[in-house]
């Protein structure tokens, strides 16, 4: 056991340590406001080193909640008997990819372990090569095939799923433009996008202010076709290897494509010879409440013909509900046309006994606790709290999500749409500071409050935080309206 001097540094002296030997790169939550000093946490809190609880409303990872007693039980035996990958058979790796499997329509039967969610994205790019190379033969020049890729979508931070991640071409000078074989469409966006749907504007909205007014779409179905229209153009003029999304978009501030969206997407993207990705890796195992995967959250009809199913889904984040678990789910085909290139795939860490355990547990607590159903139920709490607090507060632009995957996006005029970022920033400050409520920011603008977290979180906890973000709102904010810049951005 570590000597208790390890757990009782202050937290300035850890602070300063963190600074002079990890790099700033590496970016700490509330770095401006005072970081958090965390020792432990249960269900949807976290409790800093003088005890003081917060209410977690963003860490989407402890799937579970923190600290779950029978997750932690299996974790602890198992670091007991044995910790490793090693190489040989094991019982918990085979049944976790069954039970996974499972999980996902029947053709998706073939699992990759890996350990977080950019290998996981980066392991499906490769897979989806390797299948056109397949299909186009021995000739074929795979440097020239394309992937698709939502404008602000994120999928990790390997060489390739930074590539993927349109919006980190606008972050610095690592890549400062897009990859030649990267093409980029519009984020389905029917909120604030290029064609937003008129209904889901506030009713004070004054389309005469924005000049592209005649983008705005009468209903869903049509914003979807327009959207769709971007994949199927570059479809057409491209030789197109995948086309990889995130079926709910956290950081382009909550975002879920229009229904007919998707099917539309596929369509052309099967017709060009590539291949559907679904990055589950954020909205994965229930969080949407209505379904298991947010790429079912398309669907009319299950098990109808116009079904959405991947050829490629990836999973991460809270699979292990804190152990570094992720995987690559796809079809025998695909698999086969990746075997087929001779090349062993071996990771050392993926699939240890230890991260096993704690995806076998995860899932056990997820079904056992019904946390699915939670997710839905208090979803639904929360958007109606939210709506409630709308009528009387012009801040709000707009509620959007599902489950515990809601946005709450912050405008200062409902008639021009106007983005309240640095408010949002200050709201994300003071309900730390003040009310010990945890959550994040993000979206393009950074002005959309991001809430996802635990899905233990209870209907109780939800009206306490819609309680501390009303007075964060209409008491805080006011008092310090003309002051906001000096305040500076809050990283979350």
């Amino acid at each position: 056991m570590l000597p208790r001097l390890y757990f009782r540094r202050r937290p300035e002296e850890v602070e300063g340590l963190r600074s002079q030997f990890i790099s700033s790169s590496c970016s700490v939550s509330y770095r401006n406001t005072g970081p958090l000093h965390i020792s432990h946490g249960y269900k949807a809190r976290l409790v800093d080193i003088n005890g003081i609880e917060y209410l977690d409303t963003r860490n989407n990872v402890a799937h579970c909640g923190h600290g779950h007693p029978e997750i932690v039980r299996a974790i602890t035996y198992q670091v007991g008997q044995l910790q490793t990958n090693t190489r040989y058979l094991h019982p918990h790796a085979s049944l976790l990819a069954k039970k996974l499997s499972d999980l996902l329509p029947r053709s998706l039967e073939r699992v990759f372990f890996v350990n977080s969610g950019s290998e996981a994205n980066d392991l499906a790019l490769r897979l989806a090569r390797a299948y056109k190379m397949q299909q186009k033969g021995a000739t074929h020049d795979a440097r020239k095939d394309h992937t698709i890729v939502i404008d602000h979508g994120y999928h990790g931070h390997t060489l390739s799923t930074l590539d993927a991640s349109a919006y980190k071409h606008r972050q610095g000078k690592e890549i400062d433009k897009c990859p030649a074989h990267l093409r980029i469409v519009p984020c389905p966006d029917v909120y604030r996008g290029v064609h937003s749907i008129k209904k889901s504007l506030p009713r004070k909205y004054d389309a005469s202010l924005h000049k592209d007014k005649e983008q705005y779409c009468e209903s869903e179905i049509e914003a979807a076709n327009k959207y769709a229209s971007y994949v199927e153009i570059e479809c057409e003029k491209y030789p197109v290897s995948a086309f990889l999304i995130e079926g709910g978009m956290s950081v382009a501030g909550v975002i879920l494509p229009p229904k007919s969206y998707l099917r539309r997407c596929i369509d052309a993207v099967h017709k060009a010879g590539g291949l559907y990705i679904a990055d589950e890796v954020q909205t994965g195992f229930g969080r949407l409440g209505k379904c298991m995967w947010a790429f079912q959250y398309s669907n009319e009809n299950e098990g109808g013909v116009d079904e959405i199913i991947p050829d490629i889904v990836t999973v991460g984040k809270p699979f292990g509900n804190g152990q570094p678990l992720a995987a690559v789910i796809t079809t025998p085909c695909i698999a086969s046309a990746f075997e087929s290139l001779g090349v062993e795939y071996f990771n050392t860490f993926a699939a240890s006994p230890v991260q096993c355990a704690a995806g076998l547990a995860m899932l056990h607590v997820l079904s056992s606790e019904h946390l699915q159903k939670n997710a839905d139920d208090v979803g639904n709490y929360l958007v109606e709290l939210f709506s409630e607090l709308q009528s009387r507060c012009e801040w709000i632009g707009d509620i959007r999500g599902s489950g515990l995957f809601i946005g709450v996006e912050l405008v200062r005029d409902q008639h021009t749409l106007e983005p309240a970022t640095e408010e949002t920033s200050f709201v994300c400050s003071i309900l730390k500071d003040k009310y010990k409520v945890l959550t994040s920011v993000d979206g393009a603008h950074e002005n959309v409050m991001v809430i996802k977290p635990p899905l233990v979180f209870s209907r109780a906890d939800a009206a306490l935080f819609v309680s501390c973000f009303e007075k964060a709102l209409l008491v805080d904010l006011p008092m310090v309206k003309d002051r906001l810049k000096y305040f500076g951005r809050t990283p979350t």
